[in-house]
């Protein structure tokens, strides 16, 4: 009898996550479980792993289904590898008992390999903070004047493509953002860090076109400001923070004028009295226009306060 058994032949890891010029290649790339305790943090990896709701659904998936996508890192020249790619996968493998998870193995510069870590953050994470995307952004810059700087001398034509690539309009137009936003998110970190959590807060925070003119004052001068702002629970407007910074750099903004501007009292602070047009209309004759509403409603406001002025001189 016929064996009508059938065979599966499913795709490998190198094969869902590789071109084919790679796997013929295998110097350039390849897929590999890795111990967890070779692969090291990125340096001055900007984005946040936070122990919050996602991770936990992450931390679910993995201990159900083992790590899908797998990291990407570089091996070091001392056995150990730098992670690129994957380092909120890499904490929620942990915190659910794997010792190796699947990595893709490239080699890349330095400076390669920050613009990769950048990238691919970017884009895969659901939830960027401002402090994030500020230093990504500008690490992501320096790398890319890095390499500029490094062809200068070599290769004009090369040399003509990266002052293009350098341009922030190419930048945001990768992490889809205006160049605008891409240089002011870049501004962010001239901020002490504590006026950079304030940025971060979802209420209550520092918005980011205040944040990004506050960005200009001296650091001397923003330790004022965070103690301002701390002790009279309110953050600066944009006319306020532009105001500020003025007066910073004509060598005038001291403790006594923060005070005096962080305490005046904003438009949107202002208690505001509202009622309905229909209530008010029902009080005139249908042949009164708004004007002459207006103008009834003041004159009548006008003799009740004469009237209780008049009663309260009385009563003292």
């Amino acid at each position: 009898m016929k064996n009508n058994n059938l065979k599966m032949n499913l795709p490998s890891l190198d094969s869902l996550f590789t071109t084919q010029e790679e796997r013929d290649n295998p110097k350039i790339i390849q897929v590999t479980e890795l111990p967890i305790n070779l692969i090291k943090d990125f340096p001055n990896h900007p984005f946040k792993v936070i122990d919050d709701e996602y991770m936990d659904d992450m931390i679910k998936s993995v201990k159900a289904r083992g790590v899908i996508m797998p990291a990407i890192v570089r091996k070091e020249d001392d056995g150990s590898y730098c992670m690129i790619s994957g380092h909120r996968r890499k904490h929620a493998a942990q915190l659910a008992g794997l010792d190796k998870i699947p990595c893709i193995v490239m080699r890349l510069t330095d400076d390669e390999a920050t613009i990769l870590m950048v990238d691919t953050n970017i884009h895969q994470r659901l939830r960027l903070l401002p402090s994030e995307k500020a230093f990504a952004y500008k690490m992501k810059l320096d790398a890319i004047k890095h390499q500029g700087k490094k062809l200068e001398d070599t290769s004009r034509p090369l040399v003509e493509k990266l002052e293009k690539i350098l341009s922030a309009d190419i930048v945001g137009k990768e992490a889809g953002e205006s160049a605008r936003t891409i240089q002011r998110y870049v501004r962010l970190t001239e901020l002490l860090p504590e006026l950079l959590e304030l940025v971060d807060k979802e209420t209550g925070g520092i918005a980011l076109r205040p944040a990004v003119e506050i960005s200009y004052i001296s650091k001397k001068n923003q330790k004022l400001l965070y103690k301002s702002f701390i002790y009279n629970l309110a953050t600066p407007t944009l006319s306020q923070s532009q105001l500020l910074r003025k007066l910073d750099e004509n060598n005038e903004l001291t403790a006594e004028k923060i005070e005096e501007i962080m305490q005046e009292e904003k438009p949107n602070q202002k208690e505001q009295f509202k009622t309905s047009y229909d209530k008010i209309r029902h009080y005139f004759p249908s042949n009164y226009s708004n004007k002459q509403i207006d103008n009834k409603i003041m004159e009548l406001l006008e003799i009740f306060y004469q009237e209780w002025k008049h009663n309260a001189t009385k009563t003292r």
